[in-house]
């Protein structure tokens, strides 16, 4: 079990306190490289923020997963959104550069975001080839510097999209990896098998009727997310375990706007009114339930701790966190606080 934090200029012995009161044995940070390299070979004071939280989590014996993605823009042909670098080889030296400086202290890489979206690969047109390319590049990195890290395929989105600009659906993304060979380049196949309002025992084939919407989709579910994955490994003769980067269940409720009433969910993240506190408590404990009730599933890390925190009543990363921005444990946290403490 695990949980995504966000570091930049927040008290890191607060966040470790609040991981040990989890009882988690994994954290993930998200590395955007242009925000780490600003020109090349120009590194930036990140680094030290995040030097530290290693130092932390080797001190409380927590292992360490970095999410790298997001190119710089002095590397791009576009700056707008974000994307992958023109010249993957410049990936190959990020990697080498990140792996080095951790070398032994970070058990674990995944290589790129959910690149089957137009917002996370701009610049060049959507391609399960390309990306497994920039993958092996970076691997490269990776092995030549630490070869006993885990390197862990870029996790899809799930959108319930096809139309191959906007997005790629994450399952004719995923076979179109395998076909290009990417379990030769990495350890364990990355998954964000998300629910959106849907508890984690639901299905397509026998959807819960009292959800609304994103229900139209197996994309929308994750047990189905990670049974077609399941099932897309075994077809191309892939023995390789799913490691689930990232979910989560949002939810607004709890969660106050400036003039202290119920504050209401963004634009698009609707959803999140059709889960309540202890809805998203119940959803998060039982998907760790059922990940380890699978042979085939590894770390699940949760998405996220203390964004609601960093970034307040306005965005809907906010009704993931398991704090409320005001910074009071949600019931998702004290959930999770009891299943590990059984």
């Amino acid at each position: 079990m695990g949980v995504q934090i966000h570091i930049h200029r927040e008290d890191l012995p607060e966040i470790m306190g609040h991981l040990r009161s989890l009882g988690v044995g994994w954290v993930k940070v998200q590395v955007s490289w242009k925000l780490y390299e600003s020109q090349p070979g120009q590194y930036t004071d990140r680094f030290g923020e995040l030097d530290r939280l290693v130092s932390l989590a080797e001190a409380n014996d927590i292992e360490v997963l970095l999410g790298v993605s997001k190119a710089p823009e002095w590397s791009r042909p576009t700056t707008e959104l974000d994307g992958p670098p023109g010249d993957y080889n410049l990936f190959t030296t990020f990697m080498t550069t990140l792996a080095s400086r951790y070398q032994g202290r970070v058990t674990a890489y995944e290589l790129w975001n959910e690149p089957n979206l137009q917002r996370e690969w701009n610049g060049s047109p959507l391609s399960a080839a390309d990306v497994v390319r920039l993958i092996a590049a970076g691997a490269a990195g990776v092995r030549a510097a630490d070869p006993q890290a885990i390197l862990i395929s870029a996790a899809p989105a799930t959108t319930g999209i096809n139309d191959g600009v906007t997005a790629i659906d994450d399952r004719v993304f995923l076979r179109g990896m395998l076909e290009a060979g990417i379990a030769d380049q990495v350890d364990t196949i990355g998954v964000h098998p998300y629910g959106w309002a849907n508890p984690p025992d639901s299905s397509f084939a026998e959807p819960d009727p009292d959800v609304p919407s994103h229900n139209n989709h197996p994309s929308f579910f994750f047990a189905n997310t990670l049974k077609d994955y399941a099932a897309l490994l075994e077809a191309h003769d892939v023995d390789k375990s799913l490691w689930v980067t990232e979910f989560g269940w949002g939810s607004f409720e709890g969660i106050e706007n400036d003039e202290g009433g119920p504050a209401a969910p963004p634009a698009g993240a609707e959803f999140m009114n059709n889960v309540s506190e202890w809805q998203q408590a119940e959803y998060i404990t039982r998907a760790f339930e059922l990940g380890q009730q699978s042979e085939n599933i590894g770390p699940m890390i949760l998405w996220n701790l203390n964004f609601g925190p960093t970034l307040g009543n306005a965005f809907s990363e906010s009704g993931y966190s398991v704090l409320r921005p005001a910074g009071s444990p949600r019931p998702s946290y004290l959930s999770l606080q009891n299943a590990t403490n059984r």
